[in-house]
């Protein structure tokens, strides 16, 4: 089947308002594509062509690009200086000039080979469509369709602009399924080989910033703001916060009547995932004890130089200082920036003296030998059966 070049004129404005793009770029994507078609049926693939379509009268002018030599070796990218000067009486040796030629349609094969340029660029096209449309959206969050789950990859859907969410940006423990409809935060727009590709997380601090700031409004006046974040996803999340006008109290700002608010965020990133909200504070030792929370703190010993800070507390208090798996000092501490040191001291130390309780082979409780035991358990029942 030939290509009738009016066919494709008409399709410019159809093919534009299909895929919803310029149609300047649909017709460049054509041009492109008859400058292909036009080498397959007249030309040779060296040579350099350019097409250009009048979308008023349908005409197709096609410009061969050759090299004015003294003796044409290649007819097709070369051509004397005679032939040369009567197209441009400028013309001079190893210099170029432009050919044009007229086309009203192609053969079969070129055809094909148009089709397939046309589709290329039209794709090419669209992701920079898509790379122009997200560029000012990065940094805030979207509603996303999941289309497919790869190994742990999850492939997403924003507008018909693809994405991917990779494992290390997930939550820890949260499913995924096609068709499931989410919110994200898009991280970038990465140009690669297949074209532009969204970058999205839901296990990202950034995440759950944005998602208090669409349920706190005294963050869009400044009332209120969050100073920092610490965040395992799917697991605990710990959030500085401040009030920059006197009698506001932040973490009931955030927390809201009844922890609405909170609750509102805990319901998008799962329930399993615990929320601390804490005072922010220009006082280090403030702010430790508060990102140390609920733990009750004795004293903070600082060490700006190092970035460290020693906490004491009661020896009740230290596991919950520590937290499972070391959670709780471990967030502290990126939410402070300094390295927390928990050590524990007994209600005995705060009486007495300060040292450190220690448990030696010495001191603890020693084991019965089987024999002993076996006599002591006779002796047992034996008392009990002469009390029956």
């Amino acid at each position: 089947m030939d290509i009738e070049t009016k066919q494709l004129v008409m399709a410019v404005r159809t093919i534009a308002q299909e895929k919803n793009l310029p149609e300047a770029v649909v017709q460049d994507a054509i041009e492109q594509a008859l400058a292909a078609a036009w080498r397959r049926d007249f030309g040779d693939k060296d040579q350099e062509v350019r097409s250009v379509i009048n979308v008023n009268t349908g005409e197709v002018t096609v410009y061969i690009k050759k090299t004015v030599v003294e003796n044409v070796e290649n007819e097709f990218t070369e051509i004397s200086l005679s032939d040369a000067k009567k197209i441009a009486k400028d013309a001079a040796i190893d210099e170029s000039v432009e050919i044009e030629e007229t086309v009203n349609s192609f053969g079969r094969v070129a055809a094909q080979t148009a089709k397939q340029v046309i589709l290329q660029r039209l794709r090419e096209a669209e992701r920079e469509v898509v790379l122009a449309e997200f560029e000012d959206k990065i940094h805030t969050v979207l509603n996303a369709i999941v289309t497919r789950i790869e190994g742990r990859m999850v492939r997403i859907e924003i507008n018909r602009a693809q994405g991917i969410m990779p494992p290390s940006e997930q939550i820890q423990g949260e499913r995924y399924h096609p068709g499931q409809r989410l919110k994200v935060y898009l991280k970038d727009v990465e140009r690669g080989f297949k074209g532009a590709q969204l970058v999205v997380s839901r296990g990202c601090p950034e995440f759950i910033e944005l998602l208090f700031r669409n349920e706190v409004p005294e963050m869009e006046g400044g009332a209120v703001e969050i100073k920092g974040i610490a965040r395992e996803a799917g697991i605990r999340t710990k959030i500085a916060v401040t009030s920059n006008l006197p009698g506001v109290d932040p973490v009931g700002t955030f927390v809201g009547g009844h922890g609405t608010r909170v609750q509102a965020v805990m319901s998008e990133i799962g329930e399993q995932e615990k929320i601390d909200i804490v005072v922010w504070s220009e006082d280090l030792k403030e702010f430790v004890t508060n990102a140390l929370s609920p733990t009750k703190v004795n004293s903070v010993d600082i060490n700006e130089p190092s970035k460290k800070a020693k906490v004491i507390v009661d020896e009740d208090q230290l596991s919950i200082a520590i937290g499972r798996s070391g959670q709780n000092v471990r967030l502290a501490s990126r939410l402070t920036g300094y390295d927390i040191d928990v050590v524990g001291e007994s209600a005995k130390e705060q009486k007495v003296e300060k040292t450190d309780t220690v448990v030696s082979a010495a001191n603890a409780p020693k084991l019965k030998k089987k024999s002993d035991l076996e006599s002591s358990l006779l002796e047992a029942i034996e008392e009990h059966g002469e009390e029956v």
